[in-house]
């Protein structure tokens, strides 16, 4: 079975991020780009999934300018087949985003598709939940691992306290959350073969963007320490400071 894997390209987790002149965007220059971490997660349920039937494809999709080949590339080293990179503007509005991919998959071979239960950089769950309703597709969310069977996805949801298991019938689209499997890395092997796996670059429709960005500020800096005292005699002045100064009690 064909499996696409919608990826979205964000700043490294361990990058300094800078706020342009504008007020309203990150300064791009010396920031490092990686595959969303639960995107990746996705891709590699994907690899397994195929894997364990030897038979199909793994197909990547993504929205975003032409930098964002880079990060299908290294999905391509991980074991992705081909990857589709759809040329528009990936931003907060979470709709536009799916309707973008929604119009590319249109009549394609595509029963399961798969996202990152979230984006690290905007963190709104918003978008494979929308492609789903857009697509008249079941939708299945925060899976952490996945069997697909004859006409159906058996997924594995971590709920509290526990697990349960969700069935839901092709085509569908689930979103997937950090499980037991981690991620590969690409091989040398991975990294050659996939300068020769082809990505196809192509104009994203054009859908208008109802969110933007008004601003962005750094976070408050942190007031420094203070130490009220040593041992048992400290808890009283800490108990205090706790339900009078931090309101926390």
């Amino acid at each position: 079975m064909n499996l696409v894997v919608c990826l979205k390209r964000v700043p490294d987790t361990e990058t300094r991020i800078r706020i342009d002149a504008s007020g309203s965007v990150i300064d791009p220059s010396g920031v490092k780009y990686v595959i969303s971490p639960y995107d990746e997660f996705a891709l590699e349920l994907a690899l397994r999934s195929k894997e364990a039937t030897g038979a199909g494809e793994v197909a990547l999709l993504s929205l975003g300018d032409s930098a964002t080949q880079e990060t299908l590339r290294k999905g391509l080293a991980m074991g992705a087949d081909r990857a589709v990179l759809l040329t528009g503007e990936s931003g907060m509005d979470g709709l536009a985003t799916a309707k973008a991919l929604a119009a590319e998959l249109e009549g394609a071979d595509a029963p399961l598709v798969l996202f990152g239960v979230k984006a690290i950089d905007d963190d709104q769950q918003q978008v494979g939940p929308m492609f789903a309703a857009l697509t008249g597709r079941a939708c299945v969310t925060g899976v952490s691992s996945f069997l697909v069977e004859e006409g159906k996805v058996v997924c594995e949801r971590e709920v509290e306290g526990g697990s349960e298991t969700v069935e839901a019938t092709l085509p569908a689209a689930i979103t997937i959350t950090k499980g037991e499997h981690e991620p590969r890395l690409a091989s040398l092997k991975g990294i050659m073969a996939a300068k020769k796996k082809p990505l196809e670059e192509k104009p994203a429709q054009a859908v208008a963007s109802r969110v933007r960005v008004l601003s962005l500020r750094e976070p408050s800096a942190r007031p420094q320490g203070r130490i009220v005292g040593e041992g048992a005699d400290a808890v009283p002045e800490l108990v205090r400071l706790l339900r009078e100064e931090a309101k926390a009690l």
